[in-house]
C-alpha cells in the first residue's frame, strides 16, 4: 500500500506512535509518505520506503495566525495525486482529520481518497472537549472513514463526551521488542551515577499533565532510604520549574536533565524503574518502552494506564499525587533485588506478548485494507 501519514512531529507520544508506525509499515514492504510542517523526532529521512513532504505555511502580513491546516490540506492532495496514495493516516484529530476531509474533497472529482484518524488522548480529552473546538472535532471523526484509539478507556470516553455511535476501533500502541530490550550497559550508567547509585528515568514533553515535578519529589522522598539518580529525558515548559525544584529540595546533584534525545531506547536501559506520575494518560507509551526493556514503571492509576500495566505484577500504579506511596515503590524496587527481578521480567513478558510490532501492525493493515474496500 501507498500510505500518507500526518503528526505532529515534537516530542509527544502521538508523533512517536505515528513515525514509529510509519518507519514498521515500510519495513513490512508498504510505501510511507510523512506528510507534515517538520521532520518527525524519531524518522531516519534515508529509512527505504518512506519519504517526507514538508508542508509551508506562507505567513502574510494579512494572517494574524499562519493558516497551517489549509496548507496542509492542499499538500496531502497534492502528495495523494501525485503519489497514488490509498489512503491518509492522521494521528490526533485537530486539525489533521479536517485537513485529510478536504484533501479528499479536493480529489472527489477523480477518486475516492479514504482516510484513518487515530485518536491519542488529549486531542479528545483536553483540546477536544474545549467549546471552541468540540463541534469540529466531532464533525471529524464522524467523517473519517475509519476511527482508531489507542486504548478501551479512550475509546468509551470519546462515545461518551461526544455522543458518537460509530465504531471506533482499539488499537493499542506497540513497541518494536528487538529495538527496545535490557542490556548490561554499567558503562554508561557509570556516567550519570559515578558512586553506584541506582537509576531512575522519566521520559515525557514535561507538561503539566505529566507531572514532572512529582518525579523530583519522588526522588527526594526515595533518597531518605536509598540512593538513588534520576535522568529527566525531554523538554518543555515544567522543565525549569523542575530543575528549580531539584535545588530546592537539594538534590540538584542527583537529577541529569538530558533535554530531548532520539534515540531512548539506548538510555531507558540503564534505570532501575520507570516513573510515570501523570494526571492523564490514554496508554502510557513510556511505561510500554521501559517494560520491553525490563524496566519497572511506577506510575498512576489512570486512563488506559491499567489496560498496560497489572498492579504488582509488571509495575506499580498509584493514585496522581500520592508521593510517598510511589517513593515506597520506588524503595522496594531498588531494595529488593528478587521483587525487581521478578517484576522486570514479567515487564519484558507483557511487552512481548501484547504489545510487540509483531502483535500491532497486522491490525493496522487490516484496518487500512478494510476502509480502502469500503472507499470502493
Amino acid at each position: 500500500m501507498n500510505i500518507g501519514i500526518t503528526c505532529y512531529p515534537t516530542y509527544g507520544g502521538s508523533g512517536i506512535v505515528a513515525t514509529e508506525l510509519g518507519m514498521e509499515l515500510a519495513a513490512r514492504g508498504h510505501h510511507v509518505h510523512f506528510i507534515t510542517y517538520a521532520n518527525p523526532i524519531r524518522l531516519d529521512p534515508d529509512t527505504p520506503r518512506i519519504d517526507y513532504h514538508e508542508v509551508e505555511v506562507s505567513n502574510y502580513p494579512l494572517f494574524q495566525y499562519p493558516p497551517y491546516c489549509l496548507a496542509l490540506a492542499s499538500r496531502m492532495a497534492e502528495v495523494a495525486d501525485c503519489y497514488a496514495l490509498d489512503l491518509l493516516h492522521v494521528h490526533y484529530a485537530i486539525p489533521h482529520s479536517i485537513a485529510a476531509l478536504l484533501a479528499q474533497q479536493m480529489l472527489a472529482p477523480k477518486r475516492r481518497l479514504p482516510f484513518v484518524t487515530t485518536l491519542h488522548g488529549t486531542d479528545i480529552t483536553l483540546v477536544g472537549v474545549d467549546r471552541s473546538y468540540f463541534p469540529i472535532t466531532k464533525f471529524s471523526i464522524e467523517q473519517s472513514d475509519g476511527v482508531t484509539s489507542i486504548s478501551e478507556d479512550l475509546r468509551a470516553q470519546t462515545a461518551d463526551v461526544f455522543g458518537i455511535a460509530r465504531p471506533i476501533e482499539v488499537i493499542h500502541n506497540f513497541v518494536n521488542c528487538d529495538l527496545y530490550h535490557s542490556n548490561d550497559a554499567k558503562k554508561e550508567a557509570a556516567q550519570f551515577a559515578p558512586a553506584g547509585e541506582k537509576l531512575l528515568i522519566h521520559l515525557s514533553n514535561f507538561r503539566p499533565v505529566k507531572r514532572v515535578l512529582d518525579c523530583i519529589r519522588i526522588l527526594a522522598e526515595a533518597r531518605k532510604n536509598t540512593p538513588a539518580h534520576l535522568l529527566m529525558v525531554g523538554d518543555g515548559p515544567d522543565r525549569g520549574p523542575a530543575e528549580l525544584l531539584a535545588r530546592q529540595l537539594d538534590v540538584a546533584g542527583h537529577v541529569t536533565f538530558l533535554g530531548k534525545q532520539n534515540h531512548v531506547e539506548r538510555l531507558i536501559p540503564l534505570a532501575h524503574a520507570l516513573l510515570m506520575p501523570s494526571e492523564m494518560e490514554s496508554f502510557g507509551l513510556a511505561a510500554l518502552e521501559a517494560m520491553a526493556c525490563s524496566v519497572v514503571p511506577v506510575a498512576t492509576r489512570v486512563g488506559g494506564v491499567p489496560e498496560l500495566i497489572t498492579d504488582g505484577v509488571d509495575g506499580f500504579l498509584e493514585a496522581v499525587g500520592d508521593i510517598p506511596a510511589m517513593a515506597a515503590r520506588v524503595t522496594s524496587l531498588l531494595t529488593d533485588e528478587d521483587l525487581h527481578y521478578r517484576m522486570s521480567k514479567a515487564g519484558r513478558w507483557t511487552a512481548s506478548a501484547r504489545f510487540c510490532s509483531e502483535k500491532i501492525i497486522p491490525q493496522y493493515e487490516s484496518h487500512y485494507k478494510e476502509v480502502i474496500e469500503r472507499a470502493g
